[in-house]
């Protein structure tokens, strides 16, 4: 009985709470433990079979993306749940501290007014089309076959919900001093021919089931060209108007930005690496996205430096 019981011992101590790290040949990082062997459905299934399995076994285990193990991807930020809220902390106090400003109403108030209507015409409608980059990310987050892409799809996710937080934020502290600025902001949206290709295409891209071609739609071609106009491309066109504010605020959400683009491009690395149909299918549908976007943005940027029509030509009765 004592020999059996010492084996049992031995045994039980062989197996670590983290076993499965055993084979990394070092000792696991927080990154590591956090993320890794998240999901246990796509290799077993759901314990009880509803039709949402119906739905993952087509739009998840039937996309034609493929790894043997989706853990190989690694986000090159190695962004735990502890480490993002600490870092995304930081830079929200800078904001605060940039949008609380004992001298924002002077510099609101001095802005040209032609800046002005241009902000009333881009920046007020802009929180929707940034609501549903968030939901698309959300969706993808919710439909990636491993854990790791979970994890910074949906801290994507809060990122976006943070860029909507604070363009909201931003326009409210310009009505004090523009008191109809961004009222019709939904009709602007809904209404106005410059933006209605956009929410053509987004609409698209909001019924885009399968997960792999939502990826390779939303993070390799729409969010590059997206954030590239209405982050650093208004952040330009602000500072030429003398929009400090606006200027280091976009500053601030191109951080995130450029870490969406920087774990996308390894994950395409890593897809790419596994074979020709992941190439083939990722080119597929890039082409067909790219086909989408051709022409799709120029109108909004034509916007940001051509004169305007007055936004509530767009308002009708709303």
């Amino acid at each position: 009985m004592d020999s059996g019981k010492h084996m049992n011992e031995k045994c039980m101590n062989g197996q670590r709470t983290y076993w499965h790290l055993s084979d990394l040949g070092r000792k696991p990082e927080d990154y590591d433990i956090a993320t890794t062997r998240l999901l246990y459905y796509p290799a077993r299934g759901f314990e009880v079979r509803t039709p949402i399995a119906q739905w993952y076994e087509r739009y998840q285990q039937g996309c034609p993306l493929q790894l043997d193990d989706w853990d190989s991807f690694r986000d090159p930020r190695a962004t735990t749940y502890t480490a993002y809220t600490q870092g995304q902390k930081e830079k929200d106090a800078f904001v605060s501290q940039l949008l609380h400003a004992t001298d924002l109403p002077r510099h609101d108030q001095s802005l040209p007014s032609v800046w002005v209507e241009r902000l009333e015409d881009i920046l007020a409608p802009l929180r929707y089309p940034v609501h549903a980059l968030q939901m698309v990310a959300a969706y993808l987050g919710s439909m990636a076959p491993g854990g790791r892409l979970v994890v910074t799809f949906m801290l994507q996710s809060a990122d976006e919900i943070r860029r909507v937080q604070w363009l909201a934020q931003r326009m409210r502290q310009l009505q004090h001093s523009y008191p109809d600025f961004g009222v019709d902001s939904k009709a602007v949206w809904q209404e106005a021919p410059h933006w209605q290709p956009l929410r053509r295409l987004i609409e698209q891209l909001l019924i885009t089931y399968d997960w792999g071609e939502a990826f390779v739609a939303l993070n390799l071609v729409l969010k590059p060209a997206f954030d590239d106009l209405f982050c650093a491309q208004l952040a330009r066109h602000a500072a030429a108007s003398n929009d400090t504010m606006l200027e280091k605020l976009l500053g601030s959400l191109q951080e995130d930005c450029r870490w969406h683009a920087l774990w996308s491009q390894e994950f395409l690395r890593v897809l790419n690496a596994h074979g020709a149909r992941n190439q083939d299918f990722i080119k597929t549908v890039m082409e067909r996205w790219q086909d989408r976007l051709s022409g799709v943005l120029e109108p909004l940027a034509e916007r940001m430096t051509t004169p305007l029509l007055c936004t509530s030509d767009y308002a009708g009765n709303h």
